[in-house]
Formats: C-alpha cells, structure tokens, sequence
C-alpha cells in the first residue's frame, strides 16, 4: 500500500483518538455548579419624620465607613436639647439649694448653745423677780426693782422661746432629705432627656455603618420623610456573596467554613469564597440557572461569603467548583 493509499487510513486514527481524549476529558471535568452574585442591603431612616434638608449620596456611589449620609432639617431637634439643656440646669439649681440647707448644721449648734444660755439667765431672772417680790412684800424693795426684775424674767423667756424657734427652723431645712431625693432624681430625668435629644440629633443625620454601594434612594431633598422610612439603601462590601445550587447527590460533601472556587465573566482568573450556608431543604432548579448542565430537578441552595476588597456586581452569573 502506498503512502497515499495510507494517507486517509492515519488521518482517521489521529481523529479517532483526538475524539476519545476529548470525550475523556469532558467526562472528567465535573459541570461546575451555577449561580449568581447576591448582597445584603441594609435601609437607613431616621426614627422621627421631618423635612429632608440634605442627601449628599446618589444611586451606585460607593460610600465609605462613616461618611455621611443624609441629614433632616435639624431645627426641632436643636430646640428640644436647648428646652432640655435648661431644664437640667433648673433642677441643679434646685437641688444645689435643697444641698446647702445641710449646710445650716451649724447654725443648729449656735442656736442650741443660745437656748441654754437664755435658759440659764431665765432661772436667774426668775430667783431674782421671786427675792424682789419677797423683799417688795416686806416694804424693803421699791416698786422700780420690782418691775426691772420682772422685766429681766421676760426676757429670758423670750430669748430662750426664740432660740427654739431658730432651732425648729434649722431642722426643718436640715430634715428635708425627701425633697433632696426628689431633686436629685429630677437632674438625673433631665440628664437623660438632653442625652436622648442629643441621640436624637445624631440619628436624623446618619453615616455609613460600613464601606459600600448606594443601592437606592427613596426620597429628594425638600421632601418630607416620614418616620422611620429608609432614606437610602446601601449594600457593604462585606455583605456580598455568592448563591449557587448544588445537586442533591453533591450537598453532602460540603459544609460551613469550605473554600471553593468561582468564575465569572469579565473577573479574569478563578477567585476563591468561603460557604457560610447550605439550604436545609431541597429545592427545585431555579429556572434563572436552568440549562443542559444544570438540569438536575432537586438542588440545595448555598451561599459563600466572598472578599470583601473586590466587590461584585450583583446578579453577576458565576460558576462554582470544588478545589
């Protein structure tokens, strides 16, 4: 047989074997298991409606940790902490003259020294009004020594009734510890209030809890937001990951704190995710990845967390492998 008799025999070997190692190959390769970008939105509000007095972000911004976000007019806020601010210096003043009636003990001590001192000279001025009523009696005092005797008893008693009474007014603004209590626990209340306006101030005007995209805003600036209607949406970086269906065949050889790896159109070499779910239940193919690989009828839903400095898009098609 010539060379050129041969020709055709070898060319349809060498086909015939490029055949079988490809078949081999594709029957080796396992399909991988598809899926899609997903994220975790988070909606910031304010607890309170007002006016929308700035929004300094815009739809698909990204955002960094801390930076700003919106701000409603801050007018009714900044009047209900100066309304609390004064109160809470009206009850320290209050409670800062209930506190200096204690400081009135002393004046208790004095007028106490004072009643025995007025009681002393009272039991002196009364022996000496009794011996000049005797001595009057028997004609050897004069009516003058009588009344000045007489007058000295009362002013003993006098004094000795006003130093009581200094002490009865001194115990009245010592004892008054009730009145104390309350005082103090209105500059706690009033505390509380200008530290609740001050919260509220920074809650009308959030930032960002973390670095990420601006998913959606809701409303204008100028607009009235109602109470606790989100504002904006954002989606952190962190809080992507990938969602892949897994053959019910295949879900029993994975679990949480698994690697695998995915790509995707336009993401260039294969990255890597970590699972931090598996669906406990079985669930048809959804029909958004339905294909001639991916026909098996029932699936396990599976998330994987990806790196949170390389962002995708979401709803980005991905095919997941097992490394």
């Amino acid at each position: 047989m010539t060379l050129r008799q041969r020709l055709p025999i070898l060319l349809l070997l060498a086909l015939l074997g490029g055949g079988a190692v490809w078949l081999f190959t594709r029957s080796a390769a396992p399909d991988p298991w598809l899926g899609y970008v997903e994220g975790e939105a988070l909606y910031v509000a304010a607890p309170v409606s007002g006016t929308l007095a700035s929004r300094p972000v815009e739809r698909g911004g990204h955002v960094s940790a801390g930076a700003p976000l919106f701000a409603l007019d801050p007018r009714t806020a900044d009047a209900g902490a100066a309304q609390a601010a004064a109160q809470v210096a009206g009850a320290e003043a209050s409670l800062s003259d209930l506190g200096a009636a204690r400081e009135r003990a002393p004046e208790i001590d004095v007028a106490r020294a004072a009643e025995a001192s007025a009681r002393a000279q009272l039991v002196r001025a009364e022996a000496d009004y009794r011996r000049f009523s005797d001595l009057a009696a028997k004609g050897f005092a004069s009516r003058t020594q009588l009344d000045a005797a007489r007058a000295a008893r009362d002013s003993a008693a006098a004094s000795v009734r006003q130093a009581q009474a200094q002490q009865r007014a001194g115990a009245l603004s010592v004892g008054r510890s009730a009145q104390q209590a309350a005082a103090a626990a209105q500059v706690s209340g009033a505390r509380a209030a200008l530290a609740a306006e001050a919260r509220r101030r920074q809650e009308i005007a959030p930032v960002a809890p973390a670095a990420g995209q601006i998913e959606q805003t809701y409303f204008n600036p100028g607009e009235w937001v109602p109470a606790n209607q989100p504002v904006v949406s954002i989606i952190p970086d962190d809080k992507r990951k990938i969602r892949f269906f897994v053959p019910q065949d295949k879900v029993a050889g994975l679990h949480p704190g698994m690697a695998v790896r995915f790509s995707c159109d336009g993401c260039g070499a294969a990255r890597a995710a970590t699972i931090r779910y598996i669906a406990p239940r079985a669930e048809y193919t959804p029909p958004v990845i339905y294909s001639e690989h991916a026909r098996a009828k029932l699936v396990f839903m599976v998330e994987a967390a990806l790196a949170a400095d390389k962002p995708l898009p979401l709803g980005l098609p991905v095919a997941v492998t097992v490394p």
